[in-house]
């Protein structure tokens, strides 16, 4: 059997991600007919077809989805090995994923200060849910990844970075202190599921025996916030967002108490993964002692 070419399998991934050739296209900056050729070449090669045509779009065949496990980790072995034989300097692409609260309130001035060192390298910033950046790290789709505790420890390389105080926060009109009783039967704000702090929220609900009335789900903290204020419901969220947001007078805030006051933000990268970009970076990130408790806020 012919071997296979990086570039079509990277072709071949693309499509399988966006279900389609023109997204594909679109994303690569190629032309369609170059991507279906591409495509086309590959199949012959492999002897296999890949995609199926349905309603709504294309689909992996059992081939298809055997090819992805090992073109995400061709790809990923290719670029180790890049970074491994460059002359130790950082510069290129260096891509992060990061939970949306450590891109507003931590890494602005990290990557403000990374950029003034290292110029030669672009930092390309993907935000998600911890569930949504652990899937991305295993991929190969970003080189490390900012996540909230727990990290599997088997999947990934990680230490802590941060340490987020947790802190309640309740509409401007609630009490001045918060009894579980007042939170029974009351909404609950946060990100959709896969988000670390929505998980730490309902375990303190469940350790604290409150029922909630139900979950609204938001896209950021600015809306979370907003929903909070207009009473709406109560929502946790790290204190590092609200003094960057700087939301004032609006909520009342309560900080939590006993383990789930903190939690700590983790850098985890793919076991044994190393490059200069990521490693200058690692250098200009803080460290937490690794048995570091969280204590209450």
């Amino acid at each position: 059997m012919a071997s296979l070419d990086l570039g079509a399998l990277e072709i071949f991934r693309c499509v399988a991600q966006e279900r389609s050739i023109s997204g594909a296209a679109a994303r690569l900056g190629r032309v369609q007919s170059n991507v279906s050729t591409r495509l086309k070449q590959l199949e012959e090669t492999l002897g296999a077809a890949l995609f199926l045509r349905t309603r709504r779009g294309l689909t992996l065949t059992e081939a298809g989805r055997t090819l992805l496990d090992y073109a995400e980790r061709l790809l990923a072995l290719s670029r180790e090995a890049s970074d491994a034989l460059r002359d130790g300097r950082p510069r290129g692409v260096l891509r992060l994923g990061t939970m949306e609260s450590t891109a507003a309130a931590r890494l602005p001035t990290i990557l403000a200060g990374y950029h003034a060192q290292f110029p030669e390298v672009t930092v390309h910033l993907h935000t998600d849910t911890a569930g949504g950046l652990m899937d991305c790290l295993a991929r190969g789709d970003i080189d490390a990844a900012f996540i909230a505790e727990p990290v599997p420890d088997a999947a990934f390389d990680q230490r802590p970075v941060f340490l987020e105080s947790l802190i309640l926060i309740g509409p401007a009109t609630g009490p001045s202190t918060y009894r579980n009783e007042d939170l029974n039967g009351r909404t609950i704000i946060a990100f959709e599921e896969g988000c670390a702090y929505r998980r730490y929220l309902h375990e303190w609900l469940l350790e604290q025996r409150i029922a909630p009335g139900g979950t609204l789900s938001v896209g950021s903290y600015l809306a979370m916030i907003a929903c909070v204020s207009a009473g709406a419901g109560y929502a946790v969220v790290p204190q590092s967002v609200l003094a960057t947001v700087r939301c004032g007078d609006e909520v009342r805030r309560y900080p939590l108490s006993g383990k789930h006051a903190a939690i700590r933000t983790m850098l985890a990268r793919r076991p044994g993964y190393s490059s200069a970009n990521l490693d200058a970076l690692d250098a200009l990130l803080p460290g937490l002692p690794e048995d570091n408790q969280a204590s209450p806020g």
